[in-house]
């Protein structure tokens, strides 16, 4: 359990935040720039002081400014990754993770060492120093780094934010495989890597928590996306892969059915998260014939939100919710209300890799 509270003013500017990070996982902290976002970490951390505020890790005050308690950030427990890597350039690959190994409270076993090593891919950069490293390797090494200094939290201040596509695309697998392994609080104005990643989302704005949940409650709740003053993201949700198809296809089961995507070289049994952007779900009254989307799934109207020529449908499909966004002239003419039964056509998915 985490919990913090952290209350400043600046000039034109005050934040107010309070939240608590239950599970282990990844929770993002989203919002737009001057929200408050790396303040609140750098709190979190020890690296800022705030006026008023109270951290507690796992039952251990970090911060308490109503008695006074402050622990001082390398006793802390908590490593904080920030998008420019910040290695040190006269030392190797080695050296950089080991300087965390030995800074940290508990040092990690040389197994765990190795571990890290592998589940991050560095085992072929160690000899190098950072400047012969891509932007997506020294992303690596300072989550290797971060994590050999056993912490309790790991935070994450945009680190994505320096890349180009490419090495976003390299290192997000690897982010993907931390979960298990320590709790993180990941910041970012991202909602694609929101969308991708998380799994508990809070949501800043202008100082304050405006919104907190679950990912997959809350990118396809209408209320949500007002609050954000945006378009609905679409849906995320857990799948599993039940059937290779002798088509080419592989059958994905979920709570509201059957999806069928692209080949999948995954067996039988694999936990997957699966993506259906709003844009990407036509709606229909009755159950289309002879049309080639491969995924038609039968789902209940939940709710409407016209907003000026478009209208957002939140779907239930089983248990799992999606939204779809439509025309305003094709809510009218088709009179979509809640409760309305309909069809959803999906044209695309997103299928990322293991959750859990």
């Amino acid at each position: 359990m985490i919990e913090v509270a952290v209350r400043h003013d600046f000039k034109g500017f005050t934040l107010d935040a309070a939240f608590k990070v239950e599970r282990v996982g990844i929770t993002a902290l989203f919002g737009p720039s001057g929200s408050g976002k790396t303040t609140v970490v750098s709190a979190i951390a020890g690296i800022f002081r705030p006026k008023q505020g109270r951290v507690v890790v796992d039952g251990r005050v970090l911060l308490d400014t109503a008695t006074g308690t402050f622990v001082p950030p390398r006793l802390r427990r908590t490593a904080t990754v920030f998008q420019d890597a910040r290695l040190f350039p006269h030392m190797s690959v080695e050296n950089n993770l080991r300087f965390g190994w030995r800074r940290a409270a508990q040092k990690a076993s040389q197994a765990e060492f190795d571990h890290v090593l592998a589940l991050l891919g560095l085992e072929a950069l160690l000899t190098r120093r950072p400047a012969k490293l891509s932007g997506g390797e020294k992303s690596r090494v300072a989550l290797g780094r971060a994590l050999l200094a056993s912490p309790q939290l790991l935070l994450l201040d945009e680190p994505l934010a320096a890349l180009d596509a490419a090495r976003k695309a390299e290192i997000l697998p690897y982010l993907e495989r931390l979960r298990d392994e320590v709790p993180m609080i990941y910041v970012t104005h991202s909602l694609d890597e929101v969308t991708r990643l998380a799994d508990d989302l809070i949501l800043l704005k202008d100082g304050r928590v405006a919104a907190k949940g679950r990912v997959f409650d809350l990118l396809p709740d209408l209320e949500f996306a007002d609050v954000l003053g945006a378009p609905p993201a679409g849906a995320v949700f857990r799948a599993t892969v039940t059937a290779q198809r002798d088509d080419g296809l592989t059958t994905l089961g979920f709570d509201g059915g059957e999806l069928f995507v692209a080949r999948l070289e995954r067996p039988v049994g694999t936990a997957l998260r699966v993506r259906l952007r709003a844009e990407d779900i036509m709606l229909a009254l009755e159950e289309p014939r002879a049309i080639s989307a491969n995924n038609v799934l039968p789902a209940t109207v939940t709710n409407v939100s016209v907003r000026g020529n478009a209208a957002d449908v939140q779907l239930l499909c089983g248990q799992v919710k999606l939204v779809s966004r439509i025309t305003k002239s094709s809510r009218d003419r088709l009179g979509l209300v809640a409760g309305t039964k309909l069809f959803a056509i999906v044209k695309s998915v997103t299928v990322d890799p293991i959750l859990q």
